[in-house]
């Protein structure tokens, strides 16, 4: 199965989105596989299809070896816990696969390697063997996630006939047709219409599983990547706020990007002593207690670590020796009681309903989201560029530049970081925002003029930026 489905992906030889398959073992057992990106531009879009494995298969080519994209997928999946998996070292009938053997050892120590061909089909049966052996140590979460139904979308689109269909990988618990769902962090009531397990009908679906779920009472518009179906009785909610233990040390203050599920949001880090930390989110998550999450740095783009979610609708609080008797006492699996009492976190107003768009707009806006700070040109979004009108009229794309669009989330962080650097600073320069960035002086560039001409900066004689008075 060719799971780079998009025209743009089939020209350029690249994958780009997200993609899915099944796998038979020789055992009989099947995996679900979510092909995702291996481009260091892309690797956010990588995340979110990694956080639902439990096992995984790198892929190093033997005529390349070990990547710093390799580096950092394999410190992603550090994060995410996911310790089980197989190495294929392809392309071995093209270059001595040794040299990349040796350095995935390095990298991934006691993961089984096989060198592959897949021109020849060398070694192609030895790696179904090694995955079967692997997976045999994993448990099914169907045996092991009993609760209420949990499915982080990573699709959506609109079947004619059918209405509105998401994918996703199910994280706990079954669904069925006819069960009732809420969709987070919006809240829409939903029914289920049909249920489809690797595009086969299937009367329930089970934890572990790919699932498609075609949905009653719901418009594709009004649900994404990011957003979760779940049972009534889930017990989940949008938050603002996480309390974690991380498995890497943040300095209190720093400005992070926290993935979870199919979701990120940009946060503040509270350090509150040792692993402990709170995230003060921008924007919201639905996790649960138990939960990894991944963090990356926001400039220059990296993978930080990660850690485990304790109190999935924490308050605003500090290092109190109370909180971290508490904070511990999660970590340790206790049952802590919530205060009736406790108000709802508090945060930002909800963005208001979003224009209906075309599947190809919405892809393309998927594109432009996951860039980041280097958005493509237009000249590289091929047929998808067609579009970039109906995104800048939905509020979806900001022009910046002759052949430039942004992601008017990533330009909004751009403003905040450009603002910040000035009201300590002083001024900011082409140079200053780059080496923030982590981009090139051809973004630095476009996206300063952006500004000036928006009349959030002021160009100075020296070419330095200041704010100006009105912003």
């Amino acid at each position: 199965m060719d799971t780079d489905r998009l025209p743009e992906e089939q020209a350029r030889g690249m994958t780009i989105d997200l993609g899915f398959a099944p796998l038979r073992l020789p055992s009989g057992r099947r995996l679900s596989v979510v092909d995702v990106p291996g481009h260091e531009r892309f690797v956010r879009t990588m995340v979110a299809g990694a956080t639902g494995i439990d096992l995984f298969l790198m892929v190093i080519a033997a005529d390349d070896g070990v990547m710093p994209q390799t580096r950092e997928h394999a410190a992603v999946l550090a994060a995410l816990d996911v310790r089980r998996g197989v190495v294929a070292v392809t392309k071995s009938d093209l270059a001595d696969p040794d040299p990349a053997l040796l350095e995935a050892a390095d990298l991934l120590p006691e993961v089984p390697a096989i060198t592959v061909s897949a021109r020849t089909g060398a070694g192609l049966d030895e790696l179904r063997a090694a995955l079967d052996a692997v997976a045999t140590e994993v448990r099914p979460r169907s045996l092991v996630e009993h609760g209420a139904a949990r499915l982080h979308v990573d699709r959506s689109f609109t079947i004619r006939g059918a209405g509105t269909v998401v994918t996703g990988t199910l994280w706990a618990g079954s669904i069925g047709r006819g069960d009732t769902l809420v969709v987070l962090p919006r809240g829409e009531t939903v029914r289920v219409r049909g249920v489809q397990v690797h595009d086969e009908p299937a009367e329930r679906a089970e934890a572990g599983q790919r699932v498609a779920v075609n949905l009653t009472g719901l418009a594709v518009r009004d649900v994404a990547r990011g957003d979760v179906l779940a049972a009534p009785g889930a017990g989940l909610a949008p938050s603002y706020v996480l309390d974690a233990a991380l498995d890497v040390r943040v300095d209190g203050g720093t400005r992070v990007h926290v993935h979870h599920g199919t979701r990120e949001a940009p946060a503040r880090v509270a350090a509150l002593g040792g692993r402990f930390h709170q995230l003060r989110l921008e924007r919201p998550l639905v996790a649960a207690r138990g939960d990894r999450v991944v963090l990356r740095s926001v400039a220059p783009p990296d993978t930080l670590g990660g850690g485990v979610v304790l109190d999935p609708r924490a308050r605003k609080h500090g290092s109190t020796p109370d909180a971290l008797a508490r904070l511990a006492a999660l970590e340790r699996g206790e049952e802590i009681p919530v205060p009736a009492s406790a108000p709802a976190p508090a945060g930002p107003a909800p963005a208001p309903e979003p224009a209906p768009l075309a599947p190809e707009a919405r892809e393309l806006e998927r594109l432009l989201r996951e860039a980041g700070v280097e958005p493509p040109i237009e000249s590289e979004l091929g047929d998808l560029a067609r579009h970039l009108p109906a995104l800048r009229e939905a509020g979806r794309a900001v022009r910046v530049g002759r052949a430039l669009h942004y992601h008017p989330d990533a330009l909004a962080g751009i403003r905040a970081a450009v603002t910040r650097i000035i009201e300590s600073e002083g001024s900011i320069t082409l140079a200053r925002l780059r080496d923030e960035l982590g981009t090139t002086r051809k973004f630095a560039q476009a996206l300063l003029e952006h500004f000036d001409a928006a009349k959030v900066t002021l160009r100075r004689p020296d070419d330095s930026r200041v704010l100006r008075r009105r912003a």
